[in-house]
């Protein structure tokens, strides 16, 4: 079935204006990092709840290489929008962790450590939702979650997922669509924002070979399929609530 982009988009937008309707809310938050993403979750917001009723916060971890593109984006927009930086926030945490104390010894690890920056700003996110009344928007897409390329209580963490039933390819789509965004943002190769490393680079796989494995059970590539199913398998945890332990009867 052909991707019908305009009437995903415009289907987003409605069922916005719904949740806002049903749970009360008009004050949306989201972190903007000037990749496809969060531009194109921006862009739908604006249409949906109004350009003064979206705050678009900006987390750089010290230096930002690329931070002019998400000021792009919040200006193209006219959304409001500020920046926070967790530089110093991590630097502090990071030393605190490697301090020597009593305990247990915990030493650098550099995935634990890039994952720190992600967990930082939700909590960011989290203090400003609450201070203004809103809700936060999840900004992370169905190939990211499928293989796991989210961190589990930072990116993942939200008040509703906008962009969960669709691939990274089809945000593109929707994305072109809009033309109150930049066509460039929307086509930006995608980065963790992290690692300093192209996404399709730190997978293995590409995002288009992800999606063709989401829609169509295959990649056409047996090594890319086996590697997005070890992925999808291995991040099962972060894609669902953490599991009760039964108290009243012994698990089989």
């Amino acid at each position: 079935m052909e991707f019908q982009a305009e009437k995903v988009r415009d289907n987003l937008v409605q069922n916005l204006k719904i949740l806002r309707e049903k749970s009360g809310f008009t004050r949306v938050i989201l972190g903007v990092s000037g990749g496809k993403d969060s531009t194109v979750c921006a862009a739908l917001l604006s249409r949906a709840f109004g350009r003064e009723n979206v705050y678009g916060v900006m987390m750089p971890d010290g230096v930002q290489s690329d931070i002019a593109d998400s000021q792009e984006v919040c200006r193209s927009l006219g959304i409001q929008s500020r920046i926070l930086n967790i530089g110093e926030m991590h630097k502090a945490l990071h030393a605190a962790i490697e301090a020597d104390g009593e305990g247990f010894p915990v030493s650098y690890v550099k995935e634990s450590d890039i994952n720190v920056g992600p967990r930082l700003r939700m909590t960011a996110l989290r203090y400003i939702t609450q201070a203004l009344g809103g809700r936060l928007c999840g900004t992370g897409n169905l190939s990211e979650a499928t293989v796991g390329y989210c961190t589990k209580d930072g990116d993942t963490s939200c008040d509703f997922a906008l962009l969960g039933e669709l691939t990274s390819m089809e945000v593109v789509a929707v994305g072109l669509t809009m033309p109150e965004i930049p066509v460039h943002l929307v086509k930006k190769t995608p980065t963790d924002g992290l690692s300093g490393v192209a996404d399709e680079v730190k997978l293995g796989v590409t995002y288009q070979q992800i999606h063709d494995y989401i829609r169509s059970g295959s990649s056409g590539d047996a090594s890319a399929d086996e590697i997005i199913r070890r992925k999808e398998a291995a991040s099962a945890f972060k894609r669902h609530m953490p599991p009760i332990i039964p108290a009243w009867e012994i698990l089989e």
